[in-house]
């Protein structure tokens, strides 16, 4: 997705009190944002300042079996981009989505209940890697614009696209599962954030938070409506509650292609004017932060994470649009 931020973002080292401030105001830092930033330093407590996850080590792109039909990057990571594609899906395409939207819930479910402290996220990838294999479909994430693993695993401040790999998990931590599996031609996509042992109350409340954004996103779901509803309704649950809605990031269209044009703000967006028509099928997944919305990239190309270091969470399904409102296709 595209990074729709503008505004500037402090930097991972701050200025001293008598230099100047990093927004560019050319004010000095103690009379400008140095309040600011302290309150921020402040909500994520000294434990998250001192820690904050660090990359660790990525083992090998696992294979898939023969038998298993590929979309067509599998090979080179390079994903088709030939032809128009319709948002709205013929009756074919929405029924072999209801398959596939249902293996990948069954996906999501049997690798959660393998999560534990100490277990590497590597691990997990491993355990998920099985699970599309076991239900005949391939992991839709793996090589994907060259994207080495079979999920992705987002824990505490990384707000999408973690990497698995050799870091475990540890008492406390939340990790949000993106699951999506190509099958029977179409691809099917849903996430979650899971509590790892012994979680604070407001990282429980944040992924609590995000589970009724997402809820609340999909209600707003009617056709003949813009999809700007969606992010309205995200939006202004999140910030009722004090929270962030990240926006460099959004749901898309989904079906023969793993995204599509279509892209669907968690923000209240006025530019995204696309009307909800019966038969479109697309994602709902917000990401919703403790803190701010603004965020950074590491140099892996993929991880996102928060700029300021708070917790983030997040819920996927994808949906199809009906003549009343929604139907979620990721339940098992």
């Amino acid at each position: 997705m595209t990074d729709v931020s503008t505004e500037r973002v402090p930097p991972a080292v701050l200025p001293k009190p008598n230099d100047v401030c990093w927004c560019g105001s050319g004010t000095k830092y103690k009379k400008c944002h140095r309040g600011a930033d302290a309150v921020e330093a402040r909500k994520r407590g000294p434990e998250a300042r001192s820690r904050g996850i660090r990359p660790g080590v990525i083992s090998p792109m696992r294979p898939v079996p023969l038998h298993i039909p590929r979309p067509d990057y599998a090979a080179t990571g390079r994903p088709s981009r030939s032809g128009p594609i319709s948002d709205v899906q013929s009756p074919d395409v929405i029924a072999r989505m209801r398959r596939a939207c249902k293996a990948a819930a069954e996906v999501m479910n049997a690798t959660a209940a393998h999560l534990r402290v100490g277990m590497t996220t590597d691990e997990i990838d491993a355990i998920a890697h099985e699970e599309y294999i076991r239900r005949g479909g391939y992991p839709s994430p793996l090589n994907y614009h060259g994207f080495p693993k079979s999920l992705c695993t987002s824990v505490n401040e990384v707000i999408c696209h973690g990497i698995p790999d050799s870091r475990p998990l540890e008492d406390g931590d939340i990790i949000n599962l993106d699951i999506t599996i190509f099958l029977d031609g179409v691809h099917g996509d849903c996430s979650a954030t899971y509590l790892i042992g012994n979680v604070d109350a407001e990282s429980r409340r944040l992924v609590e938070v995000t589970k009724e954004c997402l809820m609340l996103g999909i209600e707003a779901v009617k056709p003949g409506r813009p999809i700007n509803d969606i992010g309205r309704a995200i939006e202004a649950h999140a910030t009722k509650n004090h929270m962030g809605v990240v926006r460099a990031y959004c749901g898309h269209g989904i079906g023969e292609r793993f995204h599509s044009s279509l892209q669907v703000p968690h923000h209240f967006d006025p530019e995204a004017k696309t009307i909800m028509l019966p038969g479109m099928t697309f994602t709902v997944e917000p990401m919703i932060t403790l803190g701010h919305w603004h965020h950074r990239q590491w140099d892996d190309g993929w991880t996102a994470v928060t700029a300021d270091g708070s917790r983030t969470a997040q819920f996927e399904h994808t949906l199809v649009v009906t003549d009343q409102g929604a139907e979620i296709l990721t339940v098992a």
